[in-house]
């Protein structure tokens, strides 16, 4: 029988994670990715620059739409390709392109002790004047694998930065 909500009572403790995927944005016209300064105020990497991601939440998951039922078990297809798309609207205020090539992933824990598995992608730019997210970020940059060696960036970002590029240009 199919889930009918969700919940971690039958969770088992020591199998639980936030899940985090980030989407490095590259744009085609200059060959550059974007960078946003994370606000003083954030918990995790305050002043740091980063790019746009998010945490998959159970609200994303409708239990009563989902893409498919694959016998008792609810699959949500394109679900971080969804997150990532909105995230990138929410943050930066463009909009990517939905296709994305996974760059890589690493699993963390946070100061405040939550475990975190965080999973990063590339996209390409596809519109919008970047806007960072009020409260949020308070800066950003486009930036080629050289120049982003400048910013104070969380560490793997500038490397994320550089697989981009060599995704996109083929290199």
């Amino acid at each position: 029988m199919p889930a009918e909500k969700i919940s971690l009572k039958n969770a088992k403790k020591n199998k639980l994670f936030y899940f985090v995927a980030n989407v490095v944005v590259y744009r085609e016209s200059d060959g550059r990715c974007l960078i946003l300064k994370r606000s003083e105020r954030e918990k995790v990497h305050p002043g740091k620059y980063a790019v746009p991601g998010g945490k998959l939440e159970w609200e994303q998951l409708d239990i009563a739409s989902p893409t498919r039922l694959n016998g008792d078990v609810l699959d949500f297809e394109g679900a971080v390709e969804d997150l990532l798309v909105r995230e990138t609207k929410e943050e930066a205020g463009i909009e990517i392109d939905g296709e994305l090539k996974y760059i890589n992933s690493v699993a963390f824990v946070r100061p405040d002790e939550i475990p975190v598995v965080l999973v990063k992608f590339a996209a390409k730019y596809k519109g919008g004047e970047v806007c960072p997210e009020p409260g949020a970020f308070v800066d950003h940059s486009w930036v080629n694998e050289e120049e982003v060696r400048n910013y104070e960036c969380i560490n793997g970002v500038s490397e994320d930065v550089a697989t981009t590029i060599k995704f996109f240009q083929g290199k």
